[in-house]
């Protein structure tokens, strides 16, 4: 028996996709009445302008500033604005001494206040640790009776109360929200708080020695009493001669205790940067300790600057505060999108030329692109903070060829097929399993170039992969959703169906040579075929319907070869009553030639020449 074909469903297909595409804009249109959404993206700093900051660090006593604690400050204060919901921000280093940062629009209070923030080292002993998600409190929990007064700044049973309890287990350290730091809670009193990395969330005890009680910190490989170098990387720090005391009776009081209570955190702005545990037996008394841990050369050089800014009692004096315009303004935008309107001009021309009504299935898919990628980039703009930039915009430029690119792959494919003497329907399906790997492959080539290209880029660059991999993933939903649905009915159509000459999917047009099955019982060949010899013109039918009886179960000459398949049973019984009326109508003319030996034999079937000659339904296979 032949496999059942695949049931296609465009409608389904079809009202799935406007219901997406509804939802998307629905949610904006909510979010307008209901938020702060707009129905327009936001715009990065190179389009719209901003605010812009000039900050000058600034250190007591006679601490020098280095290159390194400006590129530390840089990097807490980018961790403090991206963490924030602010894209697009541009933080530099102006001088060697200051820090010039540009925030694009107007930003709110708290955005400017986490800039201007000062960042600072602190030393807290670890009460307890969890995992980074939310925790559902037990519904049977005992409620913690506090302590008159704590026996040590690690006396869990004072600092953890109730409040604190709550505030540990609603904290979600995966949220982005929660990693911005600046915040670094009251010396005297419990503080909870994530790690940097956002990969754990600690309760912590009081402050005990502040950051500016640390002289030196370094990095390098650990060596051996005999001198020897064991290529383990650790990080060294060195106390001043006041934070030795104190560090000493920490380590003391650490020694006794039990996991994770004889850990001893290190926190800067607010997160903490690294949590290590004393080594059993180890008393520090002359101030020098040593991290260990799974370091690499990187990783231990930078706890080594973050332990070194934390030491500088830093602040950050604000020089100017500003707003500043467009560095590229308004006209390089239309410069931008008439460059981008030329080229899908340019394609839609290309595409009505050469595929002719074919070619508006790709100016609507074109079209329905540009409609979700522009949806797509508010939403984002609303939710996640994004901002177009000029290189987004010349990412959507490039985006044009590319989602054309997928058109052109599919509709070939299609030609192909229709050269191959199937139908339109049969080679849409055919063409379409064809198109689709090809489709895939180079959409996820482009796809991990962006994703390589976003983490390995800085600045603009960013933007201009982001919004190429958005647009990468908009042009499969398209093509998936709405360019082949609608081939799948534009098939099911005469226009397209019967191959009309301005369909752009005409089989003689095409160079198609042998004869195919033009539904509705139809077997039709290219007038050419019918009258050998003659030069086709536009005044000729397109195809005829085949006059010579075919044998039934014959193979269907003209260009499929020795294993194409066999006719179908509709165009079998076509072929039989095309001979049956072509010997009524010779019997009629000249009986003299009706012979009932002029019949002659096939090895594929019973003799042609006899119209009464019976068919054996056995030897009939469907294979439509």
């Amino acid at each position: 028996m032949a496999a059942t074909p695949r049931r296609s469903r465009p409608i389904r297909t079809l009202v799935t996709f406007a219901v997406i595409t509804a939802a998307l804009f629905g949610s904006l249109v909510a979010g307008t009445f209901l938020s702060d959404a707009t129905m327009t993206p936001k715009l990065a700093l190179d389009l719209e302008g901003g605010t812009q900051l000039i900050l000058k660090p600034v250190a007591t006593g006679d601490t020098e500033i280095t290159s390194e604690t400006i590129a530390e400050a840089i990097r807490i204060i980018r961790q403090r604005v991206d963490s924030s919901g602010v894209a697009e921000a541009e933080i530099t280093s102006q001088g060697g001494s200051n820090i010039v940062v540009a925030l694009p629009g107007t930003p709110d209070k708290a955005t400017l206040d986490l800039v201007r923030t000062s960042a600072q080292m602190r030393f807290r002993p670890v009460l307890a640790i969890g995992a980074p998600a939310v925790v559902e409190p037990a519904a049977d929990a005992t409620p913690i009776t506090p302590k008159a007064a704590p026996d040590s700044p690690s006396d869990a049973a004072y600092y953890v109360t109730d409040a604190v309890l709550a505030e540990f287990n609603a904290l979600d350290c995966a949220d982005p929200a929660n990693l911005a730091g600046g915040e670094s809670g009251a010396d005297d009193a419990a503080f909870v708080t994530c790690d940097a990395d956002g990969t754990a969330k600690y309760i912590l005890g009081p402050v005990e020695i502040q950051g500016n009680e640390i002289s030196t910190a370094n990095s390098g490989q650990r060596t051996s009493p005999s001198g020897a170098v064991t290529g383990e990387w650790v990080v060294n720090i060195e106390f001043t001669s006041d934070g030795r005391p104190v560090f000493r009776d920490v380590t003391t009081r650490l020694q006794a205790l039990t996991s994770p209570q004889n850990q001893f955190a290190m926190v800067l702005d607010g997160l903490v940067i690294s949590a290590p545990s004393l080594a059993p037996g180890v008393i520090i008394s002359d101030g020098k300790a040593e991290i260990s841990g799974t370091f690499t050369r990187v990783t231990a050089a930078s706890l080594a600057n973050q332990l070194n800014f934390g030491a500088l009692p830093l602040t950050f004096q604000v020089q100017s505060e500003e707003q500043i315009s467009a560095t590229l303004g308004s006209e390089q935008l239309q410069k931008g999108l008439l460059a981008g309107l030329i080229g899908l001009l340019l394609v839609v021309v290309y595409s009505l030329f050469q595929y002719r009504a074919l070619g508006l299935v790709t100016v609507a898919s074109l079209v329905i692109s540009a409609v979700l990628v522009y949806g797509v980039i508010t939403l984002l703009s609303w939710l996640q903070g994004y901002r177009l930039s000029l290189p987004g915009v010349a990412a959507l430029i490039v985006a044009i060829g590319i989602i054309a690119d997928s058109f052109i792959v599919y509709f070939e494919r299609v030609r192909d097929e229709l050269r191959d003497g199937r139908s339109l329907v049969g080679a849409v399906d055919k063409g379409w399993d064809r198109a689709r790997r090809t489709i895939l492959a180079s959409d996820a080539v482009n796809f991990l170039a962006a994703i390589v290209l976003y983490f390995l880029a800085v600045g603009g660059v960013r933007g201009f992969a982001f919004t190429l991999g958005l647009t990468t993933i908009i042009d499969l939903v398209v093509v998936f959703l709405f360019t082949h649905p609608v081939m799948l009915l534009l098939a099911r159509t005469k226009f397209f169906g019967e191959g009309h000459k301005f369909s752009g999917l005409d089989p003689r047009r095409l160079g198609a040579t042998g004869p195919r099955y033009a539904g509705r019982g139809k077997v039709s060949a290219p007038s050419s075929a019918a009258s050998p010899g003659a030069a086709p013109s536009d005044d000729q039918p397109h195809d005829t319907l085949l006059d010579a009886p075919v044998p039934v179960g014959a193979r269907v000459a003209g260009g499929f070869g020795d294993d194409s398949p066999r006719q179908t049973i509709a165009e079998r019984r076509a072929a039989q009553r095309a001979a049956e009326l072509g010997d009524a109508e010779d019997g009629a003319t000249d009986p003299a030639d009706a012979s009932p030996s002029a019949g002659t034999t096939s090895a594929d079937g019973p003799p042609t020449g006899d119209p009464a000659a019976p068919t054996d339904p056995s030897t009939e296979r469907n294979e439509s």
